[in-house]
């Protein structure tokens, strides 16, 4: 593997994007340098790119690791441009998907099981704020006109799939899905899903198509309507405690979703003995704990991230067959700044995705 990139350590490919120079900087057009097209790589010419949460956490360096510039993004739909002599997987034309991972070390354990999101070598691996190794420069994101992946970790999108609202899939998407899939949702289990933002609307079709009793917390009685729409087969107010206490011990998951600091206390009195919820979003600050409620019924409180590529290529099949995509908005780059003061409102229905064509206007 490593011997495949010697060859690529003086070349590289210009990419224009946007990304954030500083903290406090606004996102604001840029160039930046790409490893060039190595033997296994293959070069993706983006079409659409989501826009998560977890970008705005990165530009802004909320979580204490971001080096600048920093390009987000990892939401990517689109074409392959070029591919490496030893690609055998993809060929220019096809339409794929490149979603938080671009690399592993891919000889721990977790690798060798497909569960490359959990990599002994921690996140160095990431699309955006990981390690370019070839080059030796950070990682940058889908928040531009093309990418450079090896072929292990570039995914096939349906084909039956609108790309631009299928491009949340591969964070949005796979973060519900995995949860979903390894704590066994589906016939006879009831699902609650909290909080009806870009991963909890995901959360509810995904669980809805499993075939589980679904569940919506929020605390917002104007998302009644379009929770029942997105497949919640009950809405449940979290600040009525009459609803809350009408559905004690009676869920084998739940999923959180909220990515705000919050009270996790009244949910754990809702599971079943033995049951668990898991934590998805990740909020900046510690959220307190309540033992109590999980030792008094052997409850699980647990955290789940991404999945491995070979689950997300599933989660990526599942909703081709079930016709399983986001919600989306879409937007040209230049409206980048002014989506992330909209998600931190939570004014979206539910993801925005850039279409990356606005991009070579600004080029022009």
């Amino acid at each position: 593997m490593v011997d495949a990139f010697k060859i690529l350590e003086t070349s590289m490919l210009i990419c224009t994007g946007y990304g954030a120079t500083s903290p406090s900087a606004d996102l604001a057009p840029l160039t930046f340098n790409r490893r060039d097209v190595g033997q296994n790589d293959v070069e993706i010419e983006i079409l659409y790119c989501g826009v998560c949460h977890s970008d705005i956490h990165f530009a802004r360096d909320e979580w204490h690791f971001t080096q600048y510039p920093a390009v987000p993004g990892h939401e990517i739909v689109g074409k392959v441009k070029s591919a490496g002599s030893g690609v055998s997987k993809y060929k220019v034309g096809d339409l794929v998907g490149v979603g938080c991972m671009v690399n592993s070390c891919r000889t721990c354990s977790a690798c060798q099981e497909g569960l490359e999101q959990y990599c002994a070598d921690g996140l160095t691996g990431q699309t955006y704020g990981g390690t370019d190794k070839v080059i030796n420069e950070p990682s940058k994101g889908g928040y531009s006109d093309r990418i450079v992946v090896d072929e292990n970790f570039v995914l096939r999108m349906p084909e039956n799939l609108d790309p631009a609202a299928a491009a949340p899939l591969l964070c949005a998407g796979i973060t519900t899905y995995s949860p979903l899939r390894h704590w066994g949702a589906g016939p006879g289990k009831k699902v609650g899903i909290i909080g009806l933002g870009g991963l909890g609307h995901m959360g509810l079709k995904l669980a809805h198509a499993m075939g589980a009793q679904t569940a919506l917390f929020t605390t917002s009685a104007s998302k009644v309507e379009d929770a029942k729409k997105l497949g919640a087969d009950v809405v449940i107010l979290s600040k009525d405690e009459a609803q809350m206490a009408e559905h004690a011990e009676t869920f084998d998951l739940i999923i959180d979703t909220v990515s705000a600091s919050h009270d996790l206390a009244p949910y754990f009195g809702l599971l079943k003995r033995d049951a668990t919820m898991v934590q998805v979003g990740a909020p900046e600050h510690p959220l307190p704990i309540s033992v109590f409620p999980l030792l008094m019924r052997r409850r699980n409180f647990a955290g789940s991230m991404i999945g491995g590529i070979k689950e997300t290529q599933e989660m990526l099949d599942f909703c081709g067959e079930h016709g399983i995509t986001a919600d989306v908005e879409m937007i040209p780059i230049q409206k980048i700044n002014e989506a992330y003061e909209r998600m931190l409102k939570s004014d979206v229905k539910y993801r925005f995705c850039i279409d990356m064509k606005s991009l070579q206007a600004e080029a022009a």
